[in-house]
Parts: structure tokens; sequence; C-alpha cells
């Protein structure tokens, strides 16, 4: 009988500048309770002996369906005004991923990403071939109107006045967010697995694409190390290829998860102008959740019960 171990579960909700006193009381227990939902839908699977995958998707279904968050339901608009959103999963066994970009009405992106990991012989889907496929898997699509919120529309409406390509824009400034989700997670047969899911930029133009659908830029996961799940400035993940950097850094070079991911962070990108976070775990069910800006939507529990919530730096 294969020995059972402790599972763990950590997810995100986007990095950037979150402030405390930008935040209302109102607005930051309705993040803590969007987190909190999110967490507990993973978690409820791993204790039930669910797999990695179940509870990485559960818990980025959840973020996808809350509006506060930059993926399904709470995405950005384009410069066209539409919403294209991005997504990926991947489990650690077999190494197998799947991932879709520019995707409009599909509800969940990330199932869609599961679907295209599980049931088609390829890995990355894009825009109207990656819809077609989800018709023909029956995943729901919602009408444009599921997916307009007055505070992003505000925000794309002054981002295109401004002639600004901008994560997250806000009315100011200085509160700029990287919006983007994710979850990973270990279970108690050993498996990892990591997703990642966003509606990208505010007047996005071009078709672009960020480092979440891309499996080693944004999102991995691996038996030999760790799953990762990234929220930044896309641009610089690519590059730097964070999250499959962190594998090699331990795989190759033996750092712990902490040490990996720290050196990730606080150093490989900040020199080059990346800002944002992460978030990983290693086969032991070790959590890391660095960022390198003033704050990020970040939660995990463990097994033991120990559970954490957290927003700001502090």
């Amino acid at each position: 009988m294969q020995a059972k171990h402790k599972f763990s579960i950590a997810l995100h909700g986007g990095a950037g500048t979150i402030l405390k006193h930008l935040m209302s009381p109102a607005l930051e227990q309705e993040h803590i309770l969007a987190l909190k939902v999110a967490l507990d839908s993973g978690s409820r699977l791993l204790k039930e002996g669910a797999s990695a995958l179940d509870a990485v998707e559960a818990s980025v279904r959840s973020l996808e369906d809350c509006p506060l968050f930059n993926a399904g339901r709470g995405s950005v608009f384009n410069h066209e005004g539409k919403h294209e959103m991005d997504a990926a999963i991947m489990e650690g066994t077999l190494g197998k991923a799947g991932a879709v970009c520019g995707v409009s009405g599909v509800k969940n992106p990330v199932s869609l990403a599961r679907n295209v990991m599980e049931k088609s012989p390829h890995v990355l889907l894009c825009g109207e071939g990656a819809i077609r496929f989800a018709l023909e898997q029956n995943l729901p699509l919602e009408s444009e109107e599921y997916f307009f919120n007055q505070v992003r529309y505000d925000q794309w409406k002054e981002a295109k006045a401004e002639q600004n390509i901008l994560l997250d824009h806000s009315s100011s400034n200085s509160d700029k967010k990287f919006g983007t989700v994710g979850a990973v997670a270990l279970d108690m047969n050993g498996n990892l697995a990591a997703a990642t899911s966003t509606g990208g930029m505010t007047n996005k133009q071009w078709g672009r694409i960020g480092d979440s659908p891309i499996i080693g830029a944004g999102t991995w996961a691996s038996q030999e190390s760790c799953a990762v799940s990234c929220t930044g400035h896309g641009e610089y993940f690519m590059r730097a290829v964070v999250a499959h950097d962190i594998h090699c850094l331990m795989y190759y070079k033996g750092l712990t998860l902490h040490a990996a991911t720290g050196l990730l962070v606080h150093d490989k990108l900040k020199r080059s102008g990346g800002e944002g976070g992460l978030i990983a775990i290693d086969k032991l069910g070790n959590i890391a959740m660095p960022f390198n800006s003033e704050g990020m939507y970040r939660a995990c529990c463990s097994q033991d019960g120990q559970e954490q919530i957290l927003i700001y730096k502090s």
C-alpha cells in the first residue's frame, strides 16, 4: 500500500501595489473571504483524497468565478472592449500540461486548459480554435454580459483615453495590480500540480499573451522538484522562464524551495526590472509565496491545520 503524504495547497489572486491604506475595510474583507472560499474549494478535495490536479482546478475555478480577480468573470477589457483570457494547468507525475490563450466567452478557462491536456494531443490552443474545442467538450460558455464589470470597464475607458496598456489598471497609478490567479497543490499520494489563469492586461492589443499559459514561464509542475504559479509583469517572467528556472535550481543545483524562489523573485527578476511574485510547493509539502511588489493576494493551508490568508507585505 502506498504511503499517504501530508497534503498542502497554496493560491494567489495577483500581486502589485496593494497597500492597506488604499483598501477599504469592506473591500479587504471581500478579498479575504474570496481567498478563503477558493482555498476551501481545493483543500476540501485534498482532505477527501482527491488529486492535486482536481484541487488546483477547483481553487482556480473559484477565483475565476469571483469578479474581484482578473481572471474568468473578473477579466479586464482589451483594446477592442472584449475579454481575452489565458490559462494553463500541469501535473507533476508525467509532466502533462494543457493551456489556452486569447479565449473569449469560456466561463472557466482553467477547465478548458485541463481538457486540452486530457482530451487532445496538444498542449496549447489559442483563440477561435480553443473556443471550438470548448464547444466540442460541452464546456460552459457565457455571454458578454456575464463578464461585464463596471470597475473593469471604467479602468479600460481610462486606460484607452490615456493610450496606456496597463496591468489591471486602476484610476490611481500607484494602485497597480498584476491580475492573475493560480494554485499549487500536493496531494496525499505525493503528486504535485499547478494551475494559472488570467484576463491579461487592460487595453492590450495585437493578441498579446503573457506568461500564464506558457508552460515553464508562468506555470510548472514536476515530481522531481516543485509546482509553481506566477503572477506579475508577464514579459519579464517569460524572458526569465521563471517557473522552470525554479525547478532547475532545485533539481540541478540542489537548492531548497525557499532558496530557489527567493533567488528568482528577489534577485533575478528584480535586477531585470520584473515585478510580481509566485506561489510554489515542493514534494515535501513546503510552501513558498515570495513577491517583490507591495503586496500579493495569497493563501495556503496544510493537513496539520495551519492556514494563512494574506494580502500585504507584513
